[in-house]
């Protein structure tokens, strides 16, 4: 039936003739109770690490010196030769040296690239020849490479780290001494030199590493993530309820001196529209689940208008309709007075309305008809939409009396039921309204002890209203983001 007809009604006593009247059952209450919504979300959590100490640390591993340089060659000049009758006959010997020097680092600098840490370190090459036939004397020459350490960091399932190094160089200026058209280079042992500096470093960065305790951190996050945030105050008090499930790691990126963690926390969030519920109990810290997390926040928030709410409404605009008469088609005019109304849940997802009336038409004289009747009708809105109608009215009594009559004709005027059915309709609009800008309001950021939590709603869903016993319950997704950033004090 039409949403008209159903308030309309609202004005109906059951009444049978003028000195009569018949009793009428109210309609059964629902015990029921509106759900508290569960749904599955996946929150940041991201867990960082200072890098600082890492640098002073390699600083204090990587020796200054690198590796020495003392290699003897046997012909650093070869024998010079001159053509006597046509043959070439050695003039001088060939002259053996030793080639001396050393390799020395400058000061490293710690910087990151995507997912590695790079450890820049300046070489500077120092050598100088010696001979023993005195030909030579002192020659020195100098030479300069940029070796790269490249670190990259993996986090085994049990929460260890580990770090692997890699060097890559290449050098700015060879060292070498030209003497005698003969160019003599020191870049061969490079590669052996530098092995066990890679492993150095290796070394260092696993035990800098560890201190940072990231399983620490995220048995920190982990446990006192089961709570409940408060998303609404007041009027009415809304919780959220975070169990969680599990957490994947999506690796981590490397900002200044800053290792940042991709960390996500699959929960189950359960809202209630109540005081704060109980916090779950905490599970010991799972295994890490490698999987990138596309954080998201998916919440059912409840919205629940209490039949009590709702009473008000009704009683306002059936006394400010009252205070004019009805124009009933060939009956003439009609002075209403309204009760009090009646609103419950009933069973079977319907809303119980009663009300009491008394009603008189102006042509008739005596006492006015007097009588009560309760309906009950299914609230349905679009989706996506806060208005609400209601279809399937069904009364529940003998309206079969010239009074029952007379009341039907007076619900089904014109005029009466669109302004019952707008009150009502603005009422759920404007509470919903209200309550998406408080919990946009309270969840953008706060503190809660060691953590700093970020929301972001995107936007709001309307689903399916339903009437139950505690009160008419529209469900509304509010979906979006959230971070949970570890910052202990």
């Amino acid at each position: 039936m039409h949403a008209r007809a159903f308030v309309a009604l609202l004005s109906i006593g059951l009444l049978t003739g003028c000195d009569r009247q018949t009793k009428v059952e109210a309609p059964a209450r629902a015990t029921d109770e509106a759900p508290s919504p569960t749904q599955r979300s996946l929150i940041a959590v991201p867990i960082n690490g200072n890098t600082a100490a890492l640098k002073q640390a390699l600083e204090r591993t990587v020796p200054r010196t690198l590796w020495t340089i003392n290699q003897r060659e046997r012909a650093c000049v070869k024998p010079q030769r001159v053509k006597v009758f046509g043959k070439k006959v050695k003039v001088t010997p060939p002259i053996a040296c030793t080639i001396i020097g050393q390799v020395t680092r400058g000061p490293l600098r710690l910087h990151g690239e995507g997912n590695e840490f790079v450890v820049d370190m300046p070489l500077h090459a120092s050598i100088s020849a010696r001979d023993v036939g005195g030909v030579l004397k002192g020659e020195t020459a100098t030479g300069v490479a940029m070796a790269h350490a490249r670190v990259r960091i993996e986090l085994t399932p049990d929460w260890r780290t580990q770090g692997k190094a890699r060097i890559t160089y290449g050098w700015t200026k060879a060292p070498g001494i030209d003497f005698l058209g003969r160019r003599i280079t020191f870049t061969d042992q490079a590669d052996t030199k530098l092995k066990p500096v890679v492993a150095g470093v290796e070394r260092e960065v696993n035990r800098e590493i560890a201190k940072i305790d990231i399983r620490k951190q995220a048995g920190d996050v982990w446990r006192q993530s089961f709570t409940s945030l408060e998303l609404n105050h007041e009027n009415p008090p809304v919780w959220m309820r975070v169990t969680p499930q599990r957490i994947l790691y999506g690796g981590y990126r490397i900002d200044g001196q800053r290792m940042k963690l991709n960390l996500g926390l699959e929960a189950i969030t359960e809202t209630f529209v109540s005081g704060r519920p109980a916090d779950p109990t905490p599970t010991p810290l799972p295994r890490l689940v490698r999987e990138a997390p596309k954080p998201h926040l998916d919440v059912r928030v409840p919205v629940i208008a209490d039949y009590a709410q709702l009473q008000p409404v009704v009683d306002r605009a059936l006394a400010i309709r009252s205070a004019r008469p009805f124009v009933l088609p060939k009956l003439g005019s009609m002075m209403v007075k309204f009760g009090k109304s009646t609103i419950y849940g009933a069973e079977g997802g319907r809303i119980a309305v009663g009300v009491d009336v008394d009603a008189k038409l102006e042509i008739r004289s005596g006492e006015p008809t007097r009588g009560r009747i309760w309906m009950t009708a299914i609230p349905v809105n679009k989706p996506g939409s806060a208005e609400v109608h209601f279809t399937d009215l069904v009364i529940n009594g003998d309206t079969d009396g010239v009074g029952g009559d007379l009341l039907i004709l007076l619900g089904r005027s014109e005029g009466f039921a669109p302004l019952i059915a707008e009150a009502l309709t603005q009422n759920f609009t404007r509470d919903l309204g209200e309550l998406q800008g408080k919990i946009k309001r309270a969840v953008n950021k706060r503190r809660e002890g060691i953590f700093v939590i970020r929301t972001r709603i995107d936007g709001f869903e309307t689903g399916e209203i339903k009437a139950y016993g505690n009160g008419l319950y529209l469900p509304v997704r509010m979906v979006g983001g959230a971070s949970v950033d570890y910052h202990p004090r």
